[in-house]
């Protein structure tokens, strides 16, 4: 079952996003790079068909950086976008924000641009802001939701940001990419449970980056399902209750924060080609859907005919 989390100021930003964007120079989509379809807003997609983008991968020092450089060259193939791997601990690097802005605005002289940062709650929209200002000038926080309203920050060189709150999408129709917006922190947690997202997470792992949780939790022999992890790093970390049993929700969450804070290692938790597939189950499965809901119509049709 998809994970939905859509709440009533979500939908007010997108109206508000849609009435400026007539306006706006360049669009600054921020996408995780550990996720970068699934943080890609097919609302911000649909509001800013034809205006330059700039995708920047935040989080790009918990990404697998071979993963990402298969994003960047696939996203890149839009003659309208270019990318940036940004990570906030390293050298910032905002003076090529900048100049890769000044690149895709529209030529005009005298003129101060208009570049709307976009992209889905908590992927790190704040953090940039602050960056590129080079001072506090938008709230931070690790909880998603935080930026309730559109702001703008002039930073005195010919660019004007326009911020805006962190937006979801009201039907997430890929199964997996609600998960990974969970695992990764963009969907807040009263939506979903920590041993929910463990579970999705640990299953993941245990198929695409077994070394990193061998080397991790120092195991002789990896367990072989998602429960045996857990109950395994549970029984190591002393997440015990009465009797000697595990604590699924204790070690769930301390196995999930440290997932997000990067303490396994560098984990993407989807590839283009993944993507792909996943993409044509779900045309697959709307396809069918349709046809469902086409032989039910009939039936009730011929029933009122009677």
């Amino acid at each position: 079952m998809a994970i939905q989390w859509y709440p009533g100021h979500m939908h007010k930003a997108s109206k508000e996003m849609a009435e400026v964007l007539s306006r706006v120079d360049v669009v600054i989509e921020l996408i995780d790079a550990r996720i970068p379809f699934s943080t890609s807003n097919p609302v911000i997609k649909a509001l800013s068909e034809g205006t330059p983008s700039l995708k920047i991968l935040t989080k790009a020092d918990l990404a697998d950086p071979q993963t990402t450089q298969l994003w960047r060259a696939k996203l890149e193939k839009d003659e309208q976008t270019r990318t940036f791997a940004y990570d906030v601990k390293a050298d910032a690097k905002t003076d090529e924000i900048v100049s890769l802005c000044w690149q895709l605005a529209p030529k005009k002289t005298g003129v101060t641009n208009l570049v709307m940062v976009a992209g889905t709650p908590n992927v790190g929209k704040s953090t940039l802001i602050n960056a590129l200002a080079g001072r506090h000038m938008a709230r931070t926080g690790d909880e998603p939701a935080v930026t309730k309203g559109q702001q703008r920050i002039n930073l005195r060189n010919g660019i004007m940001l326009l911020d805006t709150p962190g937006i979801l999408w009201p039907k997430i129709e890929n199964v997996q990419s609600s998960y990974r917006l969970a695992t990764c922190g963009a969907i807040k947690n009263t939506a979903v449970t920590y041993t929910e997202i463990a579970f999705f997470a640990a299953d993941y792992l245990l198929r695409h980056y077994p070394q990193l949780l061998t080397e991790r939790f120092n195991f002789s022999a990896l367990p072989s399902t998602e429960s045996a992890l857990l109950q395994l790093i549970g029984s190591q970390r002393g997440c015990l209750q009465a009797g000697g049993k595990v604590d699924l929700e204790r070690v769930s969450t301390i196995f999930v924060n440290e997932l997000r804070a990067g303490t396994l290692g560098r984990i993407s938790f989807e590839t283009p080609s993944m993507i792909a597939q996943e993409l044509s189950e779900v045309l697959a499965l709307k396809a069918e859907k349709a046809l469902q809901e086409t032989a039910r119509r009939e039936k009730r049709q011929r029933r009122k005919r009677r």
